[in-house]
C-alpha cells in the first residue's frame, strides 16, 4: 500500500513538473487587481468627460465625435494600457523572483505570443471601426478580442484565465447587441472582472 502511494506522489510530481515546464505559472493576481483599478479609473475619467460635454454614449459614438473628444478617449484608453502593462510586468517580476524561477523564457514568450496576435488583430479591427465611425463598437470588439486572447493563451499559464477569457467574450457580444451599455460592460469587464480574477488567483496560488 505505501508503494502504491509512493508511485501515486511520484506520477502527480512529475506531472507538476512537466506542468512548470510547458506553462508560465507565475503570473501575479495583483497584476489584474492593478489592471482592474486602472480600467475602473479610467473609465470613470471617460464617464466625467462626456457629462462635462454633454456627451450621450450612443447617440454621439454612434453617429460623429469630434477628433478631439476621440483623441481624449483613445489617450485615456492609451494611459489605461499602459498603467495595467506595468503592473502586470511589475508584480509578475516580484512573482517569478520569489519563486526563484525565470521570467524570461520559453514558457513566457509562447504566452505572449499567444496573447499578441489576437491582441494585436483586435486592436486594427478597433481602428477600422473607428475610421468608418463605428465607435459604438469598439468597447464590445476590444471585450471580445481580449476574451480570444485569454482564451488562446490559456494553455500556456494559468488556467484559470480559460474563464475570465469566456466571460470577456460573453460580455463583449451582450454589449454589441445593447451598445447603449458597451462602456458600463466595458468597466465591468476590464475594470470589476479583472480585480476579482485577481483576488482570486492571489489567494488561491500566491498567499
Amino acid at each position: 500500500m505505501n508503494q502504491q502511494q509512493d508511485q501515486l506522489a511520484d506520477l502527480r510530481e512529475i506531472r507538476n513538473i512537466m506542468d512548470r515546464s510547458s506553462r508560465f505559472i507565475s503570473l501575479s493576481g495583483l497584476s489584474g487587481v492593478a489592471a482592474g483599478v486602472s480600467a475602473l479609473a479610467g473609465a470613470a475619467v471617460v464617464k466625467w468627460y462626456f457629462s462635462q460635454h454633454n456627451i450621450n454614449y450612443y447617440n454621439d459614438l454612434g453617429r460623429q465625435m469630434s477628433q478631439e473628444n476621440i483623441l481624449f478617449v483613445l489617450g485615456v484608453a492609451a494611459a489605461v494600457l499602459v498603467l495595467g502593462f506595468c503592473a502586470a510586468t511589475y508584480f509578475t517580476i516580484r512573482n517569478t523572483r520569489k519563486r526563484n524561477h525565470r521570467t524570461w523564457d520559453n514558457q513566457s514568450k509562447r504566452l505572449l505570443l499567444n496573447l499578441a496576435i489576437p491582441l494585436a488583430t483586435g486592436g486594427a479591427f478597433c481602428a477600422i471601426l473607428i475610421y468608418h465611425n463605428l465607435l459604438f463598437l469598439v468597447a464590445p470588439a476590444m471585450l471580445v478580442f481580449y476574451g480570444l486572447a485569454l482564451l488562446h493563451s490559456s494553455k500556456y499559464t494559468l488556467g484559470d484565465i480559460r474563464y475570465l477569457g469566456i466571460i470577456e467574450i460573453i460580455l463583449g457580444l451582450i454589449a454589441s447587441i445593447f451598445v447603449a451599455y458597451g462602456l458600463t460592460l466595458w468597466t465591468v469587464g476590464f475594470g470589476m472582472l479583472h480585480i476579482v480574477y485577481g483576488a482570486l488567483v492571489y489567494f488561491k496560488y500566491e498567499r
